[in-house]
């Protein structure tokens, strides 16, 4: 495999996660705006309910015959994402309404990208690679910054764990997904089924919030977060999940509070202080360190075959550490 094609590859993965992260940051700024009376949990059971009811119809639309493509191998990383996505949902939430949104965020995201690599490290023998960890050493450096909550800020014990458990839940969602992308599973047909599980795990949060969930505004943020904040941007996940290692995924989803911030700044009217610049930067040099491939180097007295790497017979491809 030629240098350019290693690039384009890491590249054409790196390009939807970092899509996916963009959209996910719109969240936090579209409930503020949209000032919905649902509480947190019944939106965010809406939210996943309502992006797996429309991945599930779009399937049947365009490939019904993909739900009998999830088979019985395929059960068991199915399970771990459904049961990742709703526990996450509801300690993520539970977690900004005891601690708050910096606290919760900062936490979540902070250990987001190591709970990811260790969980792929387990599940998958995949190798660390020091560009992984020197770009997410930075990137959760950044985001710790950028997320500092203020002096006046509360920490509250069990929200802290729960925001743990909630990253926990990230990294297994991730690892789970990328082991159905590798036992090529029909990704749409699968993340139709984890969302629709994950939301059946908040149903009570939604029927006892159905009168507030009814309302206009509360329609309307649903109608962005589900198609768009969910349906969409989870899509655009799995597929970058091709391309790049869960590792690499993990960190690249902290474009999601880097967003945020942006928005805050720019739609919200908030204002940046001296750390929170700083986490940006740093944040941003992360992703950017993440997101491009290692240079390839040859192997002494290797020879080229096919555009790739060979000693005598056997083809040797040098890499990135991601898996195609």
């Amino acid at each position: 495999m030629s240098e350019r094609n290693a690039v384009s590859d890491v590249a054409s993965g790196a390009v939807p996660v970092l899509a996916a992260g963009v959209l996910w940051g719109t969240v936090g700024p579209a409930q503020v705006l949209a000032d919905a009376p649902a509480s947190p949990p019944a939106l965010g059971a809406a939210r996943i309910l309502s992006g797996g009811l429309i991945l599930a119809l779009v399937v049947l639309v365009t490939a019904p015959r993909a739900f009998r493509g999830l088979t019985g191998a395929s059960w068991a990383p199915l399970l771990a994402a459904s049961a990742a996505t709703g526990v996450f949902q509801a300690a993520f939430l539970t977690a900004v309404d005891r601690t708050g949104a910096a606290v919760a965020t900062a936490v979540v995201f902070g250990l987001a990208p190591v709970s990811t690599g260790v969980c792929e490290r387990i599940v998958l023998r995949t190798r660390l690679s020091r560009r992984w960890t020197a770009g997410t050493v930075c990137a959760v450096a950044g985001c710790a910054l950028l997320m500092a909550p203020t002096s006046t800020a509360r920490v509250d014990g069990v929200g802290v764990a729960l925001a743990l458990l909630a990253g926990a839940c990230f990294g297994v969602y991730t690892v789970a997904a990328r082991v159905l992308v590798v036992r090529r599973v029909g990704m749409a047909a699968a993340v139709s089924v984890t969302l629709l599980a994950g939301g059946a795990c908040l149903l009570p949060w939604t029927v006892a919030g159905f009168a507030d969930l009814a309302a206009p505004r509360s329609l309307a943020l649903v109608a962005w977060l589900g198609p768009v904040a969910t349906a969409v941007a989870y899509m655009c996940f799995v597929r970058g999940l091709r391309r790049v290692t869960a590792a690499t995924a993990g960190t690249l989803s902290l474009a999601e509070p880097l967003v945020a911030a942006a928005l805050g700044l720019l739609v919200l009217g908030e204002r940046m202080s001296a750390p929170v610049a700083a986490g940006a930067l740093l944040l941003l040099g992360g992703l950017v360190i993440v997101s491009l491939p290692a240079p390839l180097r040859r192997a002494p007295g290797a020879a080229d075959y096919d555009g790739a790497q060979a000693t005598g017979a056997v083809k040797v491809e040098s890499t990135t550490g991601e898996r195609p």
